[in-house]
């Protein structure tokens, strides 16, 4: 409409009579019936939509919040295994930090259990089934803290990817990944050398920081020769220590990377065709019927709305007792009549009787009243078509008032 600014204005100060476009203007509407929206830019000349021949089955459209609601379903999320490893390991290692003493502790109180008992004990199977069991007991009370920590921490990092989601669809059997061709595609698919590439590259970096770290320390365990027990324990501990932190740092900064990858991944298996999104669209429109009812009601519910705007209106045109609709036109500031309110039947005197409540000019048009109904929809501007019809009322209605003002002036 920004081509058309200032048109409507130069139409009002004109006298009613046969009004000429102006030049350069051309009819939109009968452009968009030949050759569909915006098939001409603002100055008339054609252009082509290079979508037009985009590839139909290319998954390039963004998944739908459906789609995405139905991969979550079925278990299809975006998670990477390594995060998961990565905490657990970190998480270890620093729970082997605090509590070194204790696995310490326990170990060394087993193993003089055993240096004082077991030289005593008579060798049956009896006594063989007493030192399993204990040892079995020992090694489960150390073990015990380690392994609730880890089922936890290995919960809660599954829950911080995906949050919370129970689906069987992943341990249903599925008769395709019987076939022995299937499953010799996914082992030499692109995905499994990745896979592979991306195992072989975190034992390298692991491997090479690990030597690296171990021949730093190697002088300070050699002087460990000779050296008391507690002195061997002391710095065996600080050094296992610290190669752990740097593994387990090593391994979070690839499972940030895996999970960058994974996010991407996760993200184009999701994409959807054009054809795709038409179908869900469709499926979720549902019954064509109740659509239409819909739409009635939603037209509906926005001319009630109309109705609290009438007392803004400029003028309503009647047709005259069958259909109204109200415009308004505010110079400098519209740059074409805007419907605010139509409606037909008892809407339409509804609309007349506000009009007469706030001394709103009504006037008679049936052929403009009709094609304002049913052309221009609430909150619209009229088309350009309509300019030179609307532009006469307009032009009317400014005469009745400025004569109406000059009638009250005098008497006064």
């Amino acid at each position: 409409m920004a081509k058309y600014a200032g048109i409507f204005e130069e139409l009002l100060r004109r006298k009613p009579g046969v009004i000429q476009m102006a030049p350069g203007c051309h009819d939109s509407s009968m452009t968009s019936r030949r050759y569909g929206p915006g098939a001409f830019s603002p100055t008339g000349s054609r252009f082509l939509d290079l979508q037009l021949f985009a590839d139909g089955e290319d998954k390039t459209e963004e998944p739908t919040p459906h789609r995405q609601r139905e991969a979550r379903k079925r278990g299809q999320v975006m998670k990477s295994m390594e995060v998961n490893a990565a905490v657990n390991m970190l998480a270890m290692v620093m729970l082997f930090a605090i509590f070194w003493r204790y696995f310490l502790n326990g170990f060394t109180s087993m193993l003089r259990h055993y240096l004082s008992h077991f030289p005593e004990t008579e060798v049956n199977m009896l006594s063989f089934g007493q030192v399993a069991r204990f040892a079995m007991e020992q090694c489960f009370s150390l073990a015990a803290l380690f392994l609730l920590a880890a089922l936890f921490i290995g919960i809660a990092a599954n829950v911080m990817q995906v949050g919370f989601l129970v689906s069987g669809e992943a341990i249903k059997p599925q008769i395709n990944r019987l076939n022995p061709v299937e499953g010799f595609k996914r082992i030499f698919s692109a995905r499994a050398l990745f896979e592979l590439v991306k195992s072989l590259l975190k034992i390298t970096i692991i491997g090479v920081a690990s030597y690296l770290y171990l021949r730093a320390q190697f002088p300070a365990l050699l002087m460990l020769l000779g050296q008391e027990g507690g002195v061997f324990t002391a710095l065996f501990q600080k050094v296992l220590q610290g190669l752990a932190l740097r593994v387990a740092a090593i391994f979070l900064v690839l499972a940030l990377l895996d999970f960058l990858y994974q996010r991407y991944e996760f993200k184009k298996s999701i994409r959807m065709t054009r054809q795709e999104v038409k179908e869900e669209y469709r499926q979720l429109e549902g019954d064509p019927h109740m659509r239409a009812r819909l739409r009635e009601r939603q037209r509906a519910i926005i001319r009630q709305r109309g109705l609290s705007s009438v007392p803004e209106a400029t003028v309503v045109i009647t047709n005259p007792t069958e259909l109204a609709v109200a415009l308004r036109y505010r110079e400098n500031v519209d740059q074409a009549p805007v419907v605010l309110a139509k409606g037909a039947a008892k809407l339409a005197q509804r609309i007349r009787e506000l009009a007469a409540e706030n001394d709103i000019p009504v006037i008679q048009d049936p052929p403009l009243a009709r094609m304002l109904f049913y052309q221009v929809e609430v909150g619209e501007e009229i088309p350009e078509d309509l300019y030179q019809a609307v532009a006469e009322i307009l032009a009317l209605v400014y005469r009745l008032q400025e004569k109406e003002r000059r009638q009250r002036f005098a008497g006064t």
